[in-house]
């Protein structure tokens, strides 16, 4: 009997070598983008919380890391009581300050750097986050069997280039590695909802894990609340735009019961909590980032913060009116940014093109996420000031997930409207060009908080930690620094007590020695 005839699997494999080429240059883009955008403030000083926290939880753990769990859940009635519920979230928050802690401590950086290189980790990461969702949304096949889409020449730009220092409670500037982070996971969430085979079925001890899954997002922070509505939206668009089902299969199928799974185990954890809160801050007094204000303010705001993650808006609120296009900084960006831009458009041609349907679902799905966003910040106090004052532009937390949002909403119609190859090679063209000016926007930003008096004393005191000079002149110059401190914020006790804690809790675990012995009045 003769043998059968051998498979030629050579065009196979060769299609299989140029889909991970253009996989690896799209993680690239997804990397090299908000990495370029981000580095003029590499530098920027810490502020707020920063100042203190990167030190007081890297010398508390620094030993111990495992710690931080512990040190968390002995604080839950303390966080509860100032209006939040961030268990996990806290434990992320002290990670990423000791990693920044840890990475000084090996390479001598200033943990003002250190800081920023976390943050900017966070920003890789929601890029790349991204832009898996945006593919794994429209591909109906196995994601990575299979040649990404033209999507992936548009959303490493629109989504990188949209970090922009636009004040300083922007994630840019401060929490941007936990709030980053944060926004990562809620597109995560959705992206592996939506790639869940329909006819999936799921053991009872998978349904428990997806039950204390649900428990954990309740417990995370207030961004990571946006995930299961926003996978839910983002599961039944998919299900109508891209795989055509019936609205039978889609409310039985596999996705929607995970997520009916993770629903089961978010609402009990949320109701308790929230109404354990509202117990604390019905009277007010509680922590104004988290605290939830109801009204017509609500009304002004939310379309306010719908677009004001648009980078043209940011830009301004970032360079406050100086010029800011000019200078070496913008030109080295354009030539980097330019750099990928030139290899997305030479990919172009082995994308695979998107229908017009699936391109549509998506949008709709990533409006429903800014829609969300922006919800979520137009209930804060905090936020609603923003918008009276009128600073449209202005970053807060939401900006985390607006920015990442409105970022693929804007490709998506722009590549919905056409498919051509010109139109491709315009918008990566366009959005190459707005990321160089987000990265100019940065710079100017950076150069204005850096001539501050407290930026110039936060970088000086990072300096200090990271070349410890544990002789008597090093204590005489550390305790310079913290009159220095005391002289700049003269009715702020509070500050004074946290800054003491927490240097001494660093200088200790670094040295042995407090942060300025025998000076402290």
């Amino acid at each position: 009997m003769p043998a059968p005839p051998a498979i030629d699997r050579r065009p196979d494999l060769a299609f299989r070598q140029v889909s991970g080429a253009l996989w690896r240059r799209t993680w690239w883009r997804a990397a090299l983008v908000p990495l370029t955008v981000l580095a003029p403030i590499v530098t920027l000083a810490p502020t707020a919380d920063h100042r203190f926290n990167v030190y007081w939880h890297g010398g508390m753990f620094r030993d111990d890391p495992l710690r931080i769990v512990a040190h968390t859940v002995a604080r839950l009635d303390n966080y509860l009581g100032m209006g939040n519920f961030r268990p996990l979230g806290r434990v992320l928050e002290k990670s990423l300050d000791l990693l920044a802690y840890a990475v000084t401590d090996l390479s001598g950086l200033p943990v003002n750097v250190s800081l920023r290189l976390v943050s900017f980790l966070g920003a890789v990461v929601l890029t790349a986050v991204a832009v898996l969702f945006a593919e794994g949304f429209v591909a109906r096949g196995r994601l990575f069997r299979q040649a990404p889409s033209t999507l992936a020449a548009t959303v490493p730009f629109a989504v990188g280039g949209g970090f922009v220092a636009a004040g300083s409670t922007s994630p840019a500037v401060l929490f941007g590695g936990l709030y980053l982070l944060s926004a990562a996971l809620v597109l995560a969430v959705a992206a592996a909802a939506c790639r869940v085979d329909p006819d999936r079925t799921f053991g009872w001890w998978r349904a428990g894990l997806l039950l204390v899954a649900g428990a954990a997002l309740a417990s995370f922070n207030e961004i990571v609340y946006l995930a299961l509505p926003f996978a839910t939206a983002a599961v039944l668009l998919r299900g109508r735009f891209v795989l055509g089902l019936t609205t039978r299969v889609m409310l039985t199928g596999a996705p929607i019961r995970l997520l009916a799974l993770l629903w089961l185990g978010f609402l009990p954890v949320f109701v308790v909590v929230r109404a354990v809160i509202y117990g604390h801050c019905a009277d007010g007094g509680c922590y104004a980032r988290s605290d939830i204000t109801l009204g017509p303010a609500v009304l002004q705001a939310g379309p306010v913060r719908m677009v004001s993650w648009f980078p043209p808006f940011m830009w301004q609120f970032a360079v406050n009116g100086r010029p800011w296009l000019a200078g070496a900084v913008p030109l080295l960006a354009l030539l980097l940014l330019g750099g990928l831009a030139w290899r997305a458009v030479q990919d172009l041609p082995g994308l695979s093109r998107v229908d017009r349907w699936p391109l549509l679902g998506l949008a709709a799905a990533a409006f429903a996420l800014l829609a969300l966003g922006a919800t979520l910040g137009s209930l804060n106090a905090g936020v609603q000031d923003i918008v009276t004052a009128g600073r449209i532009g202005q970053g807060w937390v939401d900006t985390a997930v607006t920015a990442a949002a409105g970022g693929i909403v804007l490709t998506v119609l722009v590549q919905a409207w056409s498919v051509r190859r010109a139109a491709l090679v315009a918008i990566v063209i366009l959005l190459a060009l707005s990321a160089t000016a987000s990265t100019a926007a940065n710079q100017r930003y950076a150069e204005t908080m850096d001539t501050r008096a407290a930026s110039l004393l936060n970088n000086r005191i990072a300096l200090e930690m990271a070349q410890f000079d544990p002789t008597p002149d090093g204590n005489a110059h550390r305790c310079r620094l913290r009159a220095e401190f005391r002289a700049l914020y003269p009715t702020m006790t509070f500050s004074l007590a946290r800054f003491d804690m927490a240097l001494d809790e660093a200088s200790r675990q670094h040295a042995g020695v407090p942060f300025c012995a025998g000076g402290q009045s």
